[in-house]
């Protein structure tokens, strides 16, 4: 069981690192880092912390985000947004982009996979034989290494593809026992998975069309939260459309974005 001055150390340390408050969060955080500590033999909080305090960028630091954080997501999830991408987004950007092309889309807190090969998917279906002339590769950040790996392997059970549109599963996806499927190359081709830190400098050379940052900012302080939303309306074109999730809002007057409907916004053309 963590000490006061170690939980309050645990909470600062990920504050001020990744933007995540887990102040209210003892429960969780004991639980998880007591199994780790286990499971890694290490005798003591002092002795994990300080290998983490040393490199933040090592391979202790990145597993003791992967292990604080949650990661829930399936695909389809909160459907309205890739039916407002079909009926509205995408019929915009193909019009206004008809010359270079090119459509970057960013999923950026993409945990397993799900929601940016379902973007995927949703774009070469609606391109179709257009799709080979077009540049729709979508960019997935996650802080976690761990989901990023799974999301690479592109395996996932049988319950988790099932929802699906049949034309969806028989396209992109090969059964590879009786409980399990994984994506095939033609759609993992299309994702490009990066670890990335929110909080960190944004490295983008060009701004994108669409972004997607879905029901992460709940684990965000309200300060870092909107100067989080500034940075990411600077690196976005003119028209472009920021999706959150369904159970999230901003103020409006905190963020330059224009609110369109529930959880989806727009930079001023």
């Amino acid at each position: 069981m963590l000490t006061d001055v170690e939980f309050n150390r645990i909470v600062t340390y990920v504050k001020s690192h990744y933007g995540i408050d887990l102040s209210q969060k003892r429960v969780l955080v004991n639980g998880r880092l007591e199994t780790y500590f286990l499971r890694n033999g290490y005798d003591s909080f002092e002795d994990f912390m300080s290998k983490v305090d040393k490199d933040p960028q090592g391979e202790e630091a990145k597993s003791l985000i992967d292990v604080l954080t949650t990661n829930h997501t399936y695909f389809m999830r909160e459907n309205v947004h890739f039916e407002y991408m079909e009926k509205v987004v995408l019929p915009y950007l193909k019009n206004r982009e008809a010359r270079n092309k090119d459509l970057r889309i960013w999923s950026g807190a993409s945990s397993t996979g799900e929601e940016p090969y379902t973007l995927a998917m949703l774009l070469m279906d609606y391109f179709g034989l257009e799709h080979r002339m077009w540049d729709t590769k979508v960019l997935a950040t996650d802080i976690s290494t761990r989901v990023l790996k799974h999301a690479v392997k592109g395996v996932y059970l049988k319950e988790v593809v099932d929802p699906l549109p049949e034309k969806w599963k028989r396209r992109f996806f090969k059964s590879i026992s009786a409980e399990q499927y994984q994506v095939k190359d033609e759609l993992k081709n299309q994702v490009i998975y990066r670890r990335f830190n929110l909080m960190d400098p944004f490295p983008f050379k060009k701004r994108f069309h669409v972004v997607f940052l879905r029901n992460v900012m709940i684990y965000f302080p309200d300060d870092v939260k909107y100067q989080l939303i500034d940075k990411i309306y600077e690196f976005m074109e003119p028209g472009g459309y920021l999706f959150i999730g369904t159970t999230e809002s901003l103020n409006k007057a905190k963020t330059k974005f224009s609110y369109v409907q529930p959880s989806i916004y727009r930079k001023k053309e």
